[in-house]
């Protein structure tokens, strides 16, 4: 029996990267075709999705939020901007209120410019930011726009400088960099002590297994059982459905499908629809076709991923 396209959720425990985990999924289900949805780093725990056969085609429609507990120590600076890298300062940190500290998190709420940590996965002239801090050559990282959608304070630890936060953002946003530049504003130093994702792209942590757990599963032979169909990574996502064989000879052909928008539009309980959106395809039994783009001014839908083409 072959391996069921889909994704996996894995609890990534401390201490394994990225890609130690899809190199072990790879060895478990004896399949090559296997890819993360977004690195987390080393000493993070927590959600690490995992593409499994043509599911990796449709990581770029997944929903791109990831959320995260973690707790940042302030007094301490380090050049990989985490409790882990080598200390280059420290500073006392201000006896603050809660009340007044939840104002200080108000300058990362929303959408800010941030500079990523050095030690990080960022290009730089083609090379990874971490490969050139590593041979401690001199670089600069530019701002990049991040969206924070909910940063709560959940404890202030004032005695030791532990302040603890839930964070819901978007991709590409550094925890370690929000650490870092919290403890300059509060005129300290800050990094990251410890951080878990518990939610990435649609995914949860109350969905996910531990690499360890799938081992003993396969020895009973259910390790498939885990793997979570493409369509329901894609609720998020608008339907069009095909109902005629000519239809889906078509799709599976690449050639454009007329649509009525009013139709799609009233099937979908929308008003209207962001042409720029992704739109997965169905036919009748509900099986995933791919995903397309509506074009209004042609009244179709363009096919831009297509399973079983033909």
């Amino acid at each position: 029996m072959g391996t069921k396209d889909g994704f996996l959720v894995i609890n990534k425990d401390k201490g394994c990267t990225s890609h130690d985990c899809v190199k072990q999924i790879r060895g478990l289900l004896n399949t090559k075709k296997v890819g993360h949805t977004g690195t987390l780093d080393p000493e993070v725990t927590g959600t690490l999705p995992i593409a499994i056969g043509s599911a990796t085609r449709f990581i770029q429609y997944l929903p791109q939020g990831k959320t995260y507990i973690g707790q940042i120590k302030l007094g301490i600076r380090t050049n990989t901007d985490d409790i882990h890298g080598e200390i280059i300062n420290q500073k006392d940190w201000p006896k603050i209120s809660d009340i007044k500290l939840d104002q200080y998190l108000n300058k990362f709420r929303g959408i800010i410019q941030q500079i990523p940590p050095k030690v990080s996965s960022v290009h730089v002239n083609g090379e990874r930011a971490y490969k050139k801090s590593f041979k401690n050559e001199n670089f600069e990282l530019t701002p990049r726009e991040v969206k924070i959608d909910e940063l709560i304070l959940m404890n202030w630890d004032q005695i030791n400088g532990i302040i603890e936060i839930k964070i819901k953002c978007s991709g590409g946003t550094y925890i370690r960099a929000i650490a870092r530049d919290l403890g300059r504003i509060l005129n300290s130093e800050g990094c990251l002590l410890q951080l878990k994702r518990i939610s990435a792209c649609g995914f949860h942590e109350q969905n996910s297994i531990k690499i360890s757990d799938m081992k003993k599963e396969k020895r009973e032979g259910n390790v498939t059982n885990f793997i979570i169909p493409i369509i329901s990574a894609l609720d998020h996502i608008s339907t069009f459905l095909l109902n005629k064989d000519e239809e889906i000879y078509f799709w599976q052909t690449g050639r454009a499908i007329n649509v009525d928008i009013d139709y799609f539009n009233n099937f979908n309980k929308i008003n209207t629809f962001d042409c720029r959106k992704p739109i997965k395809v169905i036919d009748k039994s509900k099986t995933l076709l791919g995903i397309g783009f509506l074009d209004k001014e042609q009244n179709n839908i363009n096919p831009k991923l297509v399973l079983n083409a033909k």
